[in-house]
């Protein structure tokens, strides 16, 4: 998939990129499997505020994502590949021979007119399910289960792949985009190659509106608040931030401290760290 450039008529189309859409083959969404999607503007249920710099942007509708494939053994026909506002990825509207639609995230190399089946035993090509013990070693996956029969949870932005690097036992060593090596239940489902839209990390936003009609409320810096509402507030002109290093505005080291937690139950399924 391109990118288009823009002449830089004004200044924020200078290094605004879009993305030419070359894969969307379907413009328009499946009605069956649309929902409402709420607009909370980050406040939870008493309205306040729990995340920051959320609000407005253009509506949208849900896609509602078969991110199971638990139809076994039932080919179905891809449709069309259609753009999804909710997430980086495009979407694969898909047909089984029983006439049930559905939507799954479009791998690279998906077409119009392409066979996508799931199962134990089913082969090896873009978009098939199958659970990882039937998976050769060394195949790239995407849309990882964390538990059987939960659905896919891993490895769903757009260009991302994992490989399958060993098998043992009842587990599976499995190296995520991040670099981190980790252990998946064998009979876990994953499907088989690389995320789609693999441009969209080269996009540009190039000009605040854009930001603002994902629903992206500016960001006020902490050095220009008063002490009162910023660790970094206060002073008479630009000022240091004050501390031994950065901090958010609950006081919380902002650089280099780790948030995850240490007795966390997942940690023994992590055989290498990122970094």
């Amino acid at each position: 998939m391109g990118m288009k450039h823009f002449r830089p008529t004004t200044p924020s189309l200078r290094n605004m990129t879009v993305s030419t859409f070359d894969e969307i083959t379907k413009k328009t969404p499946e009605k069956s499997l649309l929902t409402v999607k709420k607009e909370k503007a980050g406040r939870n249920s008493y309205g306040r505020i729990t995340v920051r710099h959320q609000g407005g942007g253009n509506r949208q509708k849900y896609r509602i994502i078969d991110f199971k494939r638990n139809k076994d053994d039932m080919t179905a026909t891809v449709i069309g590949i259609e753009y999804d506002p909710n997430r980086s990825a495009n979407i694969a509207l898909i047909e089984y021979e029983d006439g049930t639609k559905s939507y799954i995230l479009a791998p690279v190399g998906l077409t119009d007119g392409d066979k996508v089946v799931s199962g134990q035993k089913v082969d090896i090509k873009p978009g098939n399910c199958m659970p990882i013990e039937s998976i050769p070693v060394g195949t790239l996956i995407h849309n990882i289960e964390l538990n059987p029969g939960q659905g896919g949870k891993m490895v769903r932005a757009a260009g991302q792949e994992a490989q399958l690097m060993a098998k043992e036992g009842k587990y599976a060593h499995v190296r995520l985009p991040s670099g981190e090596m980790r252990l998946v239940l064998a009979r876990c489902r994953a499907t088989i190659g690389t995320v789609g839209n693999t441009d969209h990390e080269n996009v540009k936003i190039g000009k605040a509106g854009r930001t603002r009609h994902m629903g992206i409320r500016p960001t006020v810096r902490g050095s220009v608040m008063n002490p009162v509402d910023h660790p970094h507030g206060g002073g008479e002109g630009r000022a240091p931030v004050g501390h031994a290093g950065p901090m958010t505005p609950w006081g919380k080291p902002a650089l280099g401290y780790k948030t995850r937690k240490k007795n966390k139950q997942s940690n023994k399924m992590i055989v290498k760290r990122r970094k």
